[in-house]
């Protein structure tokens, strides 16, 4: 697994628009990178909507949010609608991101990883847990901080 310190690995994938998204597009801004299992499952869905929630004071503070999974587009398209999901949720239905950060799970589905990543692209925690831990800790070293 990508670790603090390391450089945020740069990745080139599909949105849930079909629309292609690239991290390092983000360069200079602080970015939330998380990773979770499946689309509209409950865990999911709690981790998503807490971002969502607090969208305004990451934007705010000008950090980007990036959900990521191993769903397709129009899964992930389905999951953003259903639920205002305002930021890009990318479909690694090859699983490639997932691999290249070192979180794809036996099951084939990311584990719930968040990267969260400073405006140089370097890693300055990894948080694993709960979903609502992901959006607490992305909330105090982003927003609080």
């Amino acid at each position: 697994m990508v670790a603090v310190g390391e450089m945020a690995p740069d990745f080139e994938a599909p949105n849930q628009d079909g629309t292609n998204f690239k991290l390092s597009s983000l360069r200079g801004k602080p970015v939330v990178l998380y990773f979770y299992p499946k689309a509209d499952t409950p865990g999911c869905t709690i981790e998503a909507k807490g971002f969502r929630d607090h969208y305004a004071e990451f934007r705010g503070r000008d950090v980007e949010i990036v959900g990521v999974s191993t769903d397709d587009c129009p899964d992930q398209k389905a999951f953003a609608q259903k639920y205002g999901l305002p930021f890009p949720l990318i479909a690694d239905n090859a699983q490639a991101v997932a691999k290249k950060y070192g979180v794809l799970g036996p099951t084939g589905h990311a584990r719930r990883v968040s990267f969260l990543i400073d405006g140089q692209g370097t890693v300055a925690e990894v948080v694993e847990g709960s979903p609502d831990t992901h959006v607490a800790r992305a909330r105090a070293r982003f927003v609080a901080a």
